[in-house]
């Protein structure tokens, strides 16, 4: 009797985070050429923190480079501006910010979270109803797991929850090995800007990197693991 074949696994896709944003002009405008030349599915922009006015038109200046290039945007923490700055969603730290965010962002933006600790608290975001869980980013004081640790997390989490997983990469070297772990999105950010060559080489070299891992690990049809993709 045949098995039936496993649909191929999309490869995993770039999710970017902005620095602090000081000059959005100047911003949207390097976001447009990066986006370009990339495969990113969302864009995480991190603002100073400000009167929400303020928060809003920063937001509203990135907002055409961003969704024109069909990349999502994802605001991190604000809950509160996200409706009317025009974001297609909120990235939240911890379980109680998204709880409390969630009623506000429902059913029409994403809500992501991450400040997951434990196995319990990734399940628990789940549970709650999280679009997706982010591993390995670093907490208040700028510790954070081993990339060993981040990767077993990541695999865990793909082998057994339907939600997306997304890692937290901080070198070339751990988007590779998140991808091969079974992340959907790999998160990059402070590492791209201050890449000497150009934050638009660093992203293309990322994006070529984490499709080679994946390719290496899900790329021959495998009959074990998740039949769905």
């Amino acid at each position: 009797m045949a098995t039936k074949p496993v649909p191929p696994r999309p490869v995993p896709r770039l999710y970017l985070a902005t620095p602090p944003v000081d000059e959005p002009a100047r911003l949207a405008a390097e976001l447009a050429e990066l986006l370009a030349a990339a495969d990113v599915a969302a864009v995480l922009v991190r603002l100073r923190e400000s009167d929400p006015r303020s928060m809003i038109s920063t937001v509203k200046a990135l907002a055409p480079a961003i969704q024109n290039a069909g990349a999502a945007l994802l605001i991190d923490g604000q809950p509160d501006i996200v409706a009317r700055a025009g974001a297609d969603g909120a990235h939240l730290t911890g379980i109680a910010a998204m709880e409390e965010a969630a009623p506000a962002l429902r059913p029409d933006r994403i809500v992501g979270v991450g400040g997951l600790a434990t196995r319990h608290d990734s399940m628990a975001a789940g549970e709650a109803g999280a679009d997706y869980v982010l591993f390995g980013e670093p907490d208040t004081k700028g510790q954070r797991p081993s990339s060993e640790a981040i990767a077993e997390r990541l695999q865990w989490w793909d082998e057994l929850f339907e939600p997306p997983c997304v890692g937290f990469a901080t070198s070339r070297e751990e988007a590779e090995a998140f991808a091969a772990a079974g992340a959907d999105f790999v998160l990059v950010g402070d590492f791209i800007w201050s890449d000497p060559r150009g934050a638009k080489a660093a992203l293309v070299e990322i994006g070529e990197t984490i499709a080679r891992a994946h390719a290496g690990t899900f790329g021959k049809a495998k009959v074990e693991g998740k039949a769905e993709g």
